[in-house]
């Protein structure tokens, strides 16, 4: 199973009709397998690697640090997804994703995983419709979308929806 970069962004907006947006039901939709990882030091979040056994559809499978909280695991499969989503070419045997730094990758390629990460969980129209409908406060928000308060702040601040939601 294939899918371009616009067919995998159709079939992750199709899993966006409200909040919390639930990444493991867009991975599977897109072929992805998903595992925890129970044994892994706390600096290794996650990775996407290709397995022809264990990857499912697609032939990746997607690895998550079992012991990291759930919003961490819900980011790391969301930023997973976007490599598949958007870097595939570039995945081979495996991405250790433990820090920016570490993972092998440009600090762009990691930019673009973390913004449609980002919009994985947080998309645009979920968060005006939520402010809309009354709902204020960070913590409040990240509450309702399954996500950190860092997660939250950063994409308000790059939506420019921080001052309305406050």
């Amino acid at each position: 199973m294939t899918y371009s970069s616009l067919e995998g962004r159709e079939i992750i907006r199709k899993h966006q009709k409200s909040a919390p947006v639930q990444v493991v039901p867009i991975a599977d939709a897109l072929g992805l397998s998903v595992y925890r990882a129970t044994d892994w030091p706390d600096t290794t979040s996650g990775m996407i690697v290709r397995d022809a056994e264990r990857g499912g559809a697609s032939g990746f499978a997607i690895y998550v640090n079992a012991k990291h909280s759930e919003v961490r695991r819900r980011f790391t499969i969301a930023h997973e997804v976007a490599h598949f989503v958007l870097h595939r070419n570039l995945i081979g045997d495996g991405i250790t994703e433990d820090a920016l730094y570490r993972s092998g990758f440009s600090d762009t390629v990691e930019q673009e995983a973390n913004g449609l990460a980002a919009e994985i969980l947080m998309p645009k129209q979920l968060l005006r419709e939520a402010v809309r409908e009354g709902m204020r406060g960070i913590a409040q928000l990240a509450t309702n979308f399954n996500v950190s308060q860092q997660a939250m702040e950063f994409r308000l601040i790059n939506l420019g929806l921080l001052e309305l939601a406050a």
